[in-house]
């Protein structure tokens, strides 16, 4: 959802650019950022550009409100949030905000499992992401065993200090 707020943004600013109003310019990371980590400057430009009717300000909303849906503490209100959000993102009239409603979507009985099951693959993805710079690194090994060797030893969790 961050990448169709940039999107959003982009496309946006390149228009107001072409207008010659440069009031999204230095505006990424005031749509990206969660509120609360905004600066007292970038707070305030955030405040005086959702008074603006852009339409990055629709993308941005939409995005906080699909915030909520991982807030929900059941299936039957995560279910009804997300047919809320999705009628509210489909009808944006921003294509990146209607791609990924649309994705979501066609997604939604697997991730509404999180509900039944309360688990995420994060460990899995945080371990590939740690073998995928491994061999990043190394760029290659010799054989399979040594690349092996490599992920047991930083993935075992092996305490090596005596």
């Amino acid at each position: 959802m961050n990448d169709a707020v940039d999107s959003v943004r982009r496309t946006e600013n390149k228009a107001l650019n072409k207008a010659g109003d440069k009031t999204l310019g230095g505006t990424k990371y005031i749509f990206l950022k969660n509120q609360e980590n905004l600066s007292e400057k970038q707070k305030t430009t955030f405040a005086e550009l959702t008074e603006k009717q852009l339409d990055v300000n629709r993308a941005w909303h939409r995005r906080e409100l699909l915030k909520e849906f991982w807030e929900c503490t059941d299936e039957a209100s995560a279910r009804q949030l997300f047919k809320e959000w999705y009628f509210l993102a489909t009808h944006s009239q921003l294509d990146p905000v209607i791609k990924v409603a649309k994705m979501l979507k066609m997604h939604f009985e697997n991730i509404i499992t999180y509900w039944t099951h309360r688990i995420s693959n994060s460990f899995a993805e945080g371990i590939n992401s740690v073998i995928q710079h491994i061999k990043a690194t190394a760029r290659s090994f010799r054989n399979f065993q040594n690349y092996r060797t490599s992920i047991l030893f930083y993935c075992g969790g092996l305490d090596l200090y005596p």
